[in-house]
Protein backbone atom coordinates (compact mmCIF):
# COMPACT_ATOMS: atom_id res chain seq x y z
CA UNK A 1 0.00 0.00 0.00
CA UNK A 2 1.53 3.30 -0.77
CA UNK A 3 2.78 5.48 1.77
CA UNK A 4 -0.09 8.27 1.25
CA UNK A 5 -3.04 5.55 1.62
CA UNK A 6 -1.62 4.66 5.03
CA UNK A 7 -4.21 6.64 6.57
CA UNK A 8 -7.03 6.19 4.52
CA UNK A 9 -8.75 3.42 6.68
CA UNK A 10 -8.63 6.06 10.01
CA UNK A 11 -10.38 8.22 7.99
CA UNK A 12 -12.84 5.71 6.71
CA UNK A 13 -13.73 4.91 10.09
CA UNK A 14 -14.27 8.26 10.96
CA UNK A 15 -16.80 8.49 8.00
CA UNK A 16 -18.24 5.11 9.09
CA UNK A 17 -18.77 6.72 12.75
CA UNK A 18 -20.65 10.09 11.41
CA UNK A 19 -22.75 8.20 9.53
CA UNK A 20 -24.04 5.47 12.07
CA UNK A 21 -24.17 8.55 14.71
CA UNK A 22 -26.57 10.63 12.24
CA UNK A 23 -28.13 7.65 9.98
CA UNK A 24 -29.22 4.81 12.24
CA UNK A 25 -30.33 4.08 16.03
CA UNK A 26 -26.90 4.29 16.99
CA UNK A 27 -27.13 8.07 17.92
CA UNK A 28 -25.53 9.91 20.68
CA UNK A 29 -26.30 8.80 23.76
CA UNK A 30 -24.62 5.72 22.77
CA UNK A 31 -21.30 7.38 21.43
CA UNK A 32 -20.76 9.22 24.63
CA UNK A 33 -20.45 5.65 26.49
CA UNK A 34 -17.86 4.54 23.43
CA UNK A 35 -16.11 7.84 24.16
CA UNK A 36 -15.35 7.18 27.96
CA UNK A 37 -14.97 3.35 27.38
CA UNK A 38 -12.01 4.69 24.70
CA UNK A 39 -10.94 7.11 26.90
CA UNK A 40 -10.78 4.96 30.55
CA UNK A 41 -10.00 1.68 29.45
CA UNK A 42 -9.08 0.56 25.85
CA UNK A 43 -6.48 3.54 24.93
CA UNK A 44 -4.81 3.15 28.17
CA UNK A 45 -4.51 -0.73 27.85
CA UNK A 46 -3.20 0.19 24.22
CA UNK A 47 -0.59 2.55 26.02
CA UNK A 48 0.49 0.30 28.14
CA UNK A 49 0.78 -2.72 26.18
CA UNK A 50 2.80 -1.02 23.51
CA UNK A 51 5.06 0.50 25.81
CA UNK A 52 6.05 -2.23 27.52
CA UNK A 53 6.15 -4.74 24.67
CA UNK A 54 9.63 -3.22 23.49
CA UNK A 55 12.51 -2.96 25.88
CA UNK A 56 13.75 1.05 26.04
CA UNK A 57 17.44 1.58 25.26
CA UNK A 58 17.69 5.11 25.75
CA UNK A 59 21.42 5.45 25.67
CA UNK A 60 21.63 3.56 22.32
CA UNK A 61 19.44 6.04 20.20
CA UNK A 62 20.24 9.50 22.21
CA UNK A 63 20.26 11.57 19.01
CA UNK A 64 16.82 9.81 17.43
CA UNK A 65 14.83 10.61 21.30
CA UNK A 66 16.75 13.79 21.49
CA UNK A 67 15.05 14.86 18.18
CA UNK A 68 11.61 13.85 18.85
CA UNK A 69 11.23 15.41 22.10
CA UNK A 70 12.57 18.44 20.56
CA UNK A 71 9.64 18.28 17.88
CA UNK A 72 7.02 17.76 20.37
CA UNK A 73 8.37 20.80 22.41
CA UNK A 74 8.76 23.03 19.44
CA UNK A 75 5.09 22.14 18.77
CA UNK A 76 4.01 22.91 22.42
CA UNK A 77 5.81 26.38 22.25
CA UNK A 78 4.25 27.45 19.17
CA UNK A 79 0.74 26.06 19.80
CA UNK A 80 0.72 27.86 23.64
CA UNK A 81 1.85 31.07 21.90
CA UNK A 82 -0.89 31.15 19.49
CA UNK A 83 -2.94 31.75 22.79
CA UNK A 84 -1.44 35.45 22.59
CA UNK A 85 -2.88 36.50 19.07
CA UNK A 86 -5.64 39.12 19.46
CA UNK A 87 -9.24 37.76 19.87
CA UNK A 88 -7.93 34.13 20.23
CA UNK A 89 -11.42 32.16 22.07
CA UNK A 90 -9.63 30.81 25.38
CA UNK A 91 -12.01 27.71 25.22
CA UNK A 92 -11.16 26.59 21.32
CA UNK A 93 -7.83 27.53 22.07
CA UNK A 94 -7.39 25.15 25.07
CA UNK A 95 -9.39 22.52 23.46
CA UNK A 96 -7.77 22.48 20.01
CA UNK A 97 -4.21 23.38 21.12
CA UNK A 98 -3.09 19.49 21.35
CA UNK A 99 -3.47 19.16 17.98
CA UNK A 100 -0.51 20.93 17.51
CA UNK A 101 1.95 18.50 18.93
CA UNK A 102 0.08 15.06 19.62
CA UNK A 103 0.49 12.57 17.21
CA UNK A 104 -0.95 9.57 15.44
CA UNK A 105 0.81 6.23 17.75
CA UNK A 106 -1.17 3.80 16.03
CA UNK A 107 0.01 5.14 12.81
CA UNK A 108 3.85 5.09 13.99
CA UNK A 109 4.21 2.21 15.01
CA UNK A 110 2.43 0.76 11.97
CA UNK A 111 4.62 2.87 9.65
CA UNK A 112 7.92 2.28 11.67
CA UNK A 113 8.22 -1.56 10.43
CA UNK A 114 7.64 -0.04 6.84
CA UNK A 115 10.33 2.07 6.97
CA UNK A 116 13.28 0.81 9.10
CA UNK A 117 11.94 -3.33 9.93
CA UNK A 118 11.63 -4.81 13.92
CA UNK A 119 14.41 -2.05 14.93
CA UNK A 120 12.53 0.88 13.42
CA UNK A 121 9.50 -0.68 15.44
CA UNK A 122 11.89 -0.46 18.48
CA UNK A 123 12.39 3.33 17.64
CA UNK A 124 8.96 4.39 17.66
CA UNK A 125 8.32 2.72 21.05
CA UNK A 126 10.73 4.76 22.40
CA UNK A 127 9.59 8.10 20.94
CA UNK A 128 6.24 7.05 21.89
CA UNK A 129 7.45 6.20 25.41
CA UNK A 130 9.17 9.35 25.63
CA UNK A 131 7.07 11.75 24.23
CA UNK A 132 3.22 10.77 25.01
CA UNK A 133 3.66 11.49 28.66
CA UNK A 134 4.78 15.07 27.26
CA UNK A 135 2.21 15.56 25.02
CA UNK A 136 -0.53 14.25 27.45
CA UNK A 137 0.50 16.70 30.20
CA UNK A 138 0.61 19.83 27.75
CA UNK A 139 -3.02 18.91 26.46
CA UNK A 140 -4.31 18.29 30.02
CA UNK A 141 -2.30 22.12 31.09
CA UNK A 142 -4.50 24.25 29.07
CA UNK A 143 -7.79 22.42 29.71
CA UNK A 144 -7.72 22.12 33.13
CA UNK A 145 -6.68 25.70 33.50
CA UNK A 146 -9.60 26.88 31.37
CA UNK A 147 -12.04 24.50 32.91
CA UNK A 148 -11.15 25.58 36.55
CA UNK A 149 -9.84 21.72 37.53
CA UNK A 150 -6.78 21.70 39.37
CA UNK A 151 -3.69 20.59 37.32
CA UNK A 152 -2.10 18.34 39.04
CA UNK A 153 -5.42 16.68 40.32
CA UNK A 154 -5.89 16.07 36.34
CA UNK A 155 -2.73 14.75 35.66
CA UNK A 156 -3.64 11.82 38.62
CA UNK A 157 -6.52 10.72 37.48
CA UNK A 158 -5.76 10.98 33.78
CA UNK A 159 -6.24 7.49 32.26
CA UNK A 160 -3.67 8.15 29.13
CA UNK A 161 -1.09 10.09 31.36
CA UNK A 162 -1.05 6.98 34.45
CA UNK A 163 -0.75 3.72 31.80
CA UNK A 164 2.05 5.69 30.57
CA UNK A 165 4.04 5.92 33.35
CA UNK A 166 3.21 2.60 34.62
CA UNK A 167 3.97 0.90 31.22
CA UNK A 168 7.40 3.10 31.53
CA UNK A 169 8.33 2.27 35.31
CA UNK A 170 7.36 -1.73 34.39
CA UNK A 171 9.72 -1.34 31.17
CA UNK A 172 12.52 0.02 33.01
CA UNK A 173 12.34 -2.68 35.58
CA UNK A 174 12.38 -5.26 32.95
CA UNK A 175 8.73 -6.84 34.45
CA UNK A 176 7.55 -9.71 32.04
CA UNK A 177 3.34 -9.78 32.44
CA UNK A 178 2.02 -13.39 32.21
CA UNK A 179 1.53 -14.49 28.36
CA UNK A 180 -2.15 -14.43 29.48
CA UNK A 181 -1.88 -10.79 30.49
CA UNK A 182 0.00 -9.73 27.65
CA UNK A 183 -2.90 -11.18 25.03
CA UNK A 184 -5.79 -9.74 26.54
CA UNK A 185 -4.11 -6.23 27.26
CA UNK A 186 -3.43 -6.21 23.25
CA UNK A 187 -7.12 -7.81 22.78
CA UNK A 188 -8.19 -4.38 24.52
CA UNK A 189 -5.72 -2.33 23.49
CA UNK A 190 -6.47 -3.29 19.29
CA UNK A 191 -10.35 -2.06 19.95
CA UNK A 192 -9.23 1.21 20.80
CA UNK A 193 -8.28 2.37 17.19
CA UNK A 194 -11.74 1.50 15.55
CA UNK A 195 -13.86 2.61 18.44
CA UNK A 196 -11.81 6.07 19.05
CA UNK A 197 -11.67 7.02 15.35
CA UNK A 198 -15.78 6.13 15.25
CA UNK A 199 -15.91 8.09 18.38
CA UNK A 200 -14.70 11.05 16.40
CA UNK A 201 -16.87 10.48 13.23
CA UNK A 202 -19.93 10.69 15.52
CA UNK A 203 -18.78 14.02 17.37
CA UNK A 204 -17.79 15.73 14.32
CA UNK A 205 -19.37 19.02 13.18
CA UNK A 206 -17.67 20.68 10.60
CA UNK A 207 -19.39 24.00 11.44
CA UNK A 208 -16.82 24.06 14.66
CA UNK A 209 -14.26 24.93 12.80
CA UNK A 210 -15.91 27.98 11.08
CA UNK A 211 -15.66 29.51 14.46
CA UNK A 212 -12.05 30.10 14.12
CA UNK A 213 -10.92 29.00 10.39
CA UNK A 214 -7.83 31.08 11.57
CA UNK A 215 -6.96 29.15 14.21
CA UNK A 216 -7.81 25.96 13.06
CA UNK A 217 -5.28 26.71 10.14
CA UNK A 218 -2.55 27.30 12.75
CA UNK A 219 -2.35 24.62 14.33
CA UNK A 220 -2.45 22.35 11.69
CA UNK A 221 0.29 24.36 10.15
CA UNK A 222 2.14 23.56 12.94
CA UNK A 223 1.34 19.86 12.92
CA UNK A 224 2.21 18.80 9.13
CA UNK A 225 4.31 22.26 7.96
CA UNK A 226 6.67 23.56 10.46
CA UNK A 227 7.33 20.41 12.86
CA UNK A 228 7.97 18.40 9.38
CA UNK A 229 10.91 20.93 8.34
CA UNK A 230 12.37 21.33 11.52
CA UNK A 231 12.82 17.65 12.34
CA UNK A 232 14.50 17.59 8.57
CA UNK A 233 16.54 19.83 9.62
CA UNK A 234 17.32 18.38 12.72
CA UNK A 235 18.74 14.84 11.50
CA UNK A 236 20.28 16.39 8.83
CA UNK A 237 22.35 19.08 11.11
CA UNK A 238 23.29 16.04 13.64
CA UNK A 239 24.31 13.42 10.56
CA UNK A 240 22.03 10.64 11.67
CA UNK A 241 21.83 7.18 9.82
CA UNK A 242 19.30 7.61 7.25
CA UNK A 243 16.88 4.81 8.76
CA UNK A 244 16.67 7.07 12.01
CA UNK A 245 16.37 10.39 10.19
CA UNK A 246 13.26 8.78 8.49
CA UNK A 247 11.86 7.50 11.30
CA UNK A 248 12.48 11.05 12.90
CA UNK A 249 10.52 12.95 9.51
CA UNK A 250 7.71 10.48 10.28
CA UNK A 251 7.11 10.99 13.79
CA UNK A 252 7.34 14.40 12.44
CA UNK A 253 4.86 14.20 10.42
CA UNK A 254 2.20 12.22 11.51
CA UNK A 255 -1.27 13.40 11.75
CA UNK A 256 -2.41 14.55 15.38
CA UNK A 257 -3.84 11.91 17.75
CA UNK A 258 -7.11 10.83 17.29
CA UNK A 259 -8.04 10.69 21.24
CA UNK A 260 -7.50 14.46 21.37
CA UNK A 261 -11.17 14.63 20.29
CA UNK A 262 -12.20 12.13 23.64
CA UNK A 263 -9.54 14.17 25.62
CA UNK A 264 -11.26 17.49 24.83
CA UNK A 265 -14.69 16.36 25.10
CA UNK A 266 -13.94 14.80 28.20
CA UNK A 267 -12.74 17.79 29.81
CA UNK A 268 -15.36 20.73 29.10
CA UNK A 269 -13.53 21.93 25.74
CA UNK A 270 -14.83 22.36 22.33
CA UNK A 271 -15.51 18.56 21.10
CA UNK A 272 -16.18 19.97 17.57
CA UNK A 273 -13.44 21.61 16.90
CA UNK A 274 -11.30 19.28 17.56
CA UNK A 275 -13.13 16.71 15.91
CA UNK A 276 -12.81 18.76 12.51
CA UNK A 277 -9.28 19.47 13.19
CA UNK A 278 -8.48 15.55 13.56
CA UNK A 279 -10.49 14.94 10.62
CA UNK A 280 -8.19 17.47 8.57
CA UNK A 281 -5.11 16.53 10.37
CA UNK A 282 -5.76 12.78 8.90
CA UNK A 283 -6.18 14.08 5.55
CA UNK A 284 -3.74 16.41 5.46
CA UNK A 285 -1.36 13.28 6.67
CA UNK A 286 -2.04 11.13 4.02
CA UNK A 287 -0.24 13.07 1.28
CA UNK A 288 2.14 15.48 3.61
CA UNK A 289 3.71 12.15 5.38
CA UNK A 290 5.32 11.18 2.03
CA UNK A 291 6.17 14.70 0.83
CA UNK A 292 8.01 14.79 4.45
CA UNK A 293 9.41 11.61 3.02
CA UNK A 294 10.48 12.64 -0.40
CA UNK A 295 11.67 15.97 1.39
CA UNK A 296 14.20 14.35 3.32
CA UNK A 297 15.50 12.10 0.55
CA UNK A 298 15.68 15.37 -1.79
CA UNK A 299 17.96 17.50 1.19
CA UNK A 300 19.68 14.48 3.41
Amino acid sequence: MPDALLLLPDFTLIVIGWLLCRHTPLNRAVWDGVERLVYYLLFPALLFSAILRYPLQPSAAAALAGCGLGVVGLGIGLAYALKLWPGVDARLHASGAQVAFRFNSYVALALAERLAGIQGVAWVALLVALCVPVCNIAAVWPLARHGGHGFWRELAKNPLIVSTAAGLVCNLIGLQLPELATTTLVRIGAAALPLGLMAVGAGLTFGGLKRAPGLAAAFLAIRHAILPAAAIAMTIALKMPPAQQAIVVAFAALPTASSAYVLAARMGGDGSFVAGLVTLSTLIGMAGLPLALLGLQALG
